[in-house]
């Protein structure tokens, strides 16, 4: 007879069940573990053989099979180590057969029988709920998986405690969610001296959660506003937190069960590669992408980055999620976040600043533009300049309006985004079909007549139109008007046609140059 116990496989965000079972027969000693485990899953046989070894306990001399179901699933992770321990502890005697019928387990055994921290606890916490199932999982994760809902938590620090609790000897208290931390301090707005369409534009892109591409000398201030964008976009909601929450578990980075309503602001290195990016890697784990749910992705030197690599971000973008395909698996991460380019004109910075002259030429820029596609640009909804910050710019007393006023509005235009969330099929006016733009974000017939008109002298995609729309729309909430009018259509347009453009790339029609 074979005794059993559940956990979980994660596919992506996804715990799915897996049935742990351990069967004891006679024959020579052996101990074996089937079930398309890792090499993890692997050495789980003789973590288990120390941690019985560590609290006083022998394997019987017999044959022990542990099989993992379904077979066919592929399993990965050190978190199989305690619901083996635990079934085979069933399985010789030392708990009752039936101790574990209403749980899950999950955790990683040191060599002395203490459990050691997982990554994805909060993930497995969410499952067994669903699955009316309690938990069992280190102490370490026990606040993680408190955030769960209500339900049955047990956070041994060890075998043995966990063997006492059972027999009565030492009850385990439930673990308590982790704190709800109000996240780092924002720098504020009103540090930033002059480019006030620049602010506008990041204001915009809040309130929308529109792409934002900014394009300026060294040091005119773009790495400084896209700092401060964080501090204008609203907290989390309740499902928000927990989906984002669901993917730093799995990356491992909850500490201590730690959750914040700050919108995750993520900056990734332009040496970073397409899997720390996108997601992939021998395990499969999300990148700056997915860890960016929700949140902002800020590619500081944008034409830096690998082309392969900044194109790779296309399909999310339109999709709001990553597809890993490997070999055995399909995995997919939510990846609904907000980019944020910033770039210099050329690669020697000083194109198209005034009272400069770039050393190699028009060429210098058009070679540095050429590393973004035209397509990736195209789903940039805003592209500004920012130009150089002068010495006047910098004598200017500070403005009137900080980081608080403009989140104040930011928040009162996302607020009605929610309220029409049903008619548009998205949170966000970024988020909105391209279906259901006729009827929430049809602009009056001055208007209309305007977008067509240039609509054909910008040569804009179909994608392009429908993002010029989706930003008057935005702009519009601000103002709190209830239709989208011609005002709203030309700012809209300004944000995004470029003046100055390339003469070698200024025909293409699916791009937007940069010079």
């Amino acid at each position: 007879m074979a005794t059993r116990i559940s956990t979980f496989a994660f596919d992506g965000v996804d715990a799915r069940e897996v049935d742990v079972q351990v069967q004891i027969v006679s024959g020579l000693p052996s101990f074996s573990i089937v079930g398309l485990g890792d090499k993890a899953v692997a050495e789980s046989r003789e973590r288990v053989r120390a941690a019985f070894a560590g609290i006083g306990l022998a394997l019987p001399g017999k044959r022990i099979v542990v099989n993992l179901a379904p077979a066919d699933q592929p399993k990965e992770g050190s978190h199989y180590d305690l619901p083996i321990a635990l079934a085979l502890m069933m399985a010789i005697g030392v708990l009752p057969e039936d101790a574990f019928d209403r749980f899950a387990a999950v955790g990683e055994l040191s060599l002395s029988g203490m459990i050691a921290p997982i990554t994805g606890a909060l993930p497995a916490a969410v499952a067994a709920n669903a699955l009316d199932l309690g938990l069992i999982c280190p102490v370490a994760n026990g606040p993680e998986a408190a955030w769960a809902g209500e339900m049955d938590i047990l956070a041994p620090p060890s075998l043995i405690a966990l063997v006492n609790h059972v027999k009565g000897r030492g009850i385990l208290s439930p673990p308590v969610p982790g704190p709800l931390e109000p996240g780092p301090p924002v720098p504020e707005l009103r540090d930033v001296r002059g480019q006030e369409m620049a602010k506008r534009a990041l204001e915009i892109a809040a309130a929308g959660s529109h792409n934002l591409l900014m394009v300026g000398p060294p040091g005119s201030g773009k790495s400084m506003l896209a700092a401060r964008l964080a501090g204008l976009l609203p907290p989390l909601s309740s499902q928000e937190l927990l989906e984002v929450s669901m993917i730093h578990s799995l990356a491992g980075l909850l500490e201590k069960g730690k959750l914040t309503r700050t919108r995750p602001f993520r900056s990734p290195h332009h040496g970073a590669s397409m899997a720390a990016l996108v997601g992939g890697g021998h395990k499969a784990k999300p990148g700056e992408a997915s860890l960016a749910h929700r949140g902002v992705l800020f590619l500081d030197e944008f034409p830096e980055f690998t082309p392969q690599v900044l194109d790779s971000l296309r399909q999310p973008l339109e999709t709001g999620s990553i597809s890993v395909a490997r070999a055995n698996a399909h995995i997919t991460y939510p990846a609904r976040f907000q980019l944020i380019g910033a770039m210099n004109p050329c690669r020697c910075g000083s194109g198209g600043n005034d009272g400069y002259a770039c050393r190699r030429g028009p060429r210098c820029a058009s070679d540095y533009q050429a590393r973004i596609s035209g397509p990736l640009l195209d789903r940039m909804d805003l592209q500004i300049d920012v130009p150089a910050v002068t010495a006047a710019d910098l004598a200017l007393p500070p403005s009137v309006e900080g980081t608080e006023a403009v989140a104040k509005r930011v928040a009162q235009a996302r607020e009605i985004q929610f309220s029409r969330a049903d008619e548009a099929g998205g949170l966000t006016n970024a988020e909105i079909p391209s279906g259901s733009l006729d009827h929430v974000a049809a602009p009056d017939e001055p208007g209309r007549q305007l977008l067509l008109k240039a609509a054909q002298s910008m040569q804009l995609t179909a994608r392009g139109y429908h993002r010029v729309l989706r930003t008057a729309r935005t702009i519009a909430d601000l103002e709190g008007a209830t239709a989208v009018r011609r005002m709203h259509i030309a700012e809209s347009l300004g944000l995004r046609r470029r003046n100055g453009l390339a003469s070698d790339t200024a025909h293409q029609p699916n791009r937007v140059t940069i010079s």
